[in-house]
């Protein structure tokens, strides 16, 4: 028995505006409107009557007349859905319009430029969860621009910071993603080529040949990517896919940065850590203690995935002749997957960083974790102007061992260090190893970045 892809085994992207953006209707009705807009720019261009166009569009203006799943049995004979797709098309309309459907163009043209179609649409309602999630990450950096937690690396405390520096460092991945996605939505081009790329068929349609010697094919793939809202591609690309890796690589990207912001999440939201929560995360059917961050986990599984098929996308721009075999082909599944976990991904990022609890008496609780030496950086720059580096270094060491050892605050041990030190004498332990005071430019940078529009 035939069953659709309900997303069962997706959460991240189910119920989300792109899975129905990308579902095989989606893909269908953007077929058919590549081959309406062609229709309609060829009866622009005098290469068919001007009735054609409108009739055309009328019969494809529903994807629902045609059978999705029929169209997908049908496609095995030929290789791709269009075939069977022009096929029915020609039958739908008027018997004096059928001459005009299709005509001149290769299956080609009309996948490409669905695949186009249904990208630019998809990636409207991507930037549109971005937008979201770079506006509610903007309230958390102002909110808490000043609040410091530990900055870890390699898994360990190294200095202060703020969570303002922290989620403003998220927002400009976001907007770096947001910037990258414009920019190839922009560019995206339409395909029009014919057999192999001369657009040959369609000077052989025309009934003259333009008064100023230039080939009717020329401006009719600019009616085309006019009537499509897409861009005029400058070379038909069935083997030369700039545009597909192009976007291929910004939704990787795409994934990566909401992935970075997902894996601090995780992070921060362990149990032991304790520093952020999902205001929406769902609990555990016999563990009522736990609050899981589901959001943080989808995100950064659309992130592991990502790079693997936007690697096969890349892989298909070694595409042989003037149209290939298998490498056109195998991109379209890879790349609709990756349109759907990167909406998946958007749209989820949007309503994790809507809720998300920050705990800033956790962040101040999880400072004190190293009893004060999470600030010896700062102490060692202050001693060494006063006792020079080397004995700094020592003064800090022995502190810092006895601390461990005895269990005790640095500052404590310190202020019989400083007895002994009377180069060290007068300074203020208190203000020298309190964390939130060693933050650096932690709110100036947060400030700069929250002026990035």
């Amino acid at each position: 028995m035939y069953e659709s892809d309900a997303g069962l085994l997706a959460p991240g992207r189910a119920g989300s505006p792109t899975e129905t953006a990308t579902g095989d209707s989606a893909f269908l009705q953007a077929m058919l409107d590549a081959e309406a807009a062609l229709a309609r720019a060829q009866s622009d261009c005098g290469l068919a009557p001007a009735g054609a166009g409108r009739a055309v569009t009328a019969v494809a203006a529903d994807a629902v007349r045609f059978d999705v799943r029929d169209l997908a049995l049908r496609a095995r004979a030929g290789g791709d859905p269009v075939v069977p797709l022009a096929m029915d098309l020609v039958a739908a309309v008027e018997p004096g319009v059928r001459p005009y459907v299709h005509r001149g163009a290769t299956s080609q043209d009309i996948l490409d430029t669905a695949a186009m179609l249904v990208a630019a649409r998809t990636l409207a309602l991507v930037l549109d969860d971005l937008a979201r999630a770079a506006d509610a990450v903007a309230r958390l950096a102002t909110a808490h621009r000043n609040t410091p937690m530990a900055g870890r690396t390699l898994t360990q405390h190294a200095v202060p910071t703020t969570f303002g520096l922290k989620a403003v460092g998220w927002r400009a991945l976001i907007l770096d993603a947001r910037d990258r996605l414009s920019a190839v939505r922009e560019s995206l081009p339409a395909q029009l080529g014919g057999a192999a790329g001369t657009l040959a068929a369609f000077e052989a349609y025309a009934p003259t040949q333009d008064i100023d010697g230039i080939d009717p094919g020329l401006p009719l793939v600019q009616a085309f990517a006019s009537e499509l809202g897409l861009a005029e591609p400058l070379l038909p690309w069935h083997t030369l896919r700039t545009p597909i890796a192009d976007l291929a690589g910004a939704l990787a990207f795409t994934a990566g940065a909401l992935g970075k912001m997902a894996a601090d999440v995780l992070i921060l939201s362990r149990t032991e850590i304790g520093e952020v929560t999902e205001g929406q995360g769902d609990g555990s059917s016999v563990m009522a203690h736990r609050a899981d961050p589901v959001q943080a986990a989808l995100i950064a599984a659309a992130a592991r995935r990502a790079p693997g098929l936007a690697a096969t996308l890349y892989g298909s721009l070694a595409a042989e002749d003037e149209r290939p075999a298998g490498a056109w082909h195998a991109e379209w599944e890879p790349l609709r997957e990756l349109l759907r976990l990167v909406g998946g991904a958007a749209h989820g990022a949007a309503e994790l960083t809507g809720t998300l609890r920050v705990v800033p008496y956790a962040m101040r609780e999880n400072l004190q974790l190293t009893d004060g030496l999470i600030v010896s950086e700062r102490l060692a720059a202050v001693f060494a102007e006063r006792i020079g580096r080397k004995r700094a270094e020592e003064v800090l060491v022995g502190a810092a061992d006895r601390a461990r050892v005895e269990t005790t605050d640095l500052a404590d041990v310190l202020a019989d260090v400083l007895d002994e030190e009377p180069e060290l004498a007068g300074l203020d332990l208190g203000e020298l190893t309190d964390p939130a005071r060693y933050t650096g430019c932690a709110g100036p940078l947060t400030d700069r970045a929250l002026d990035r529009g």
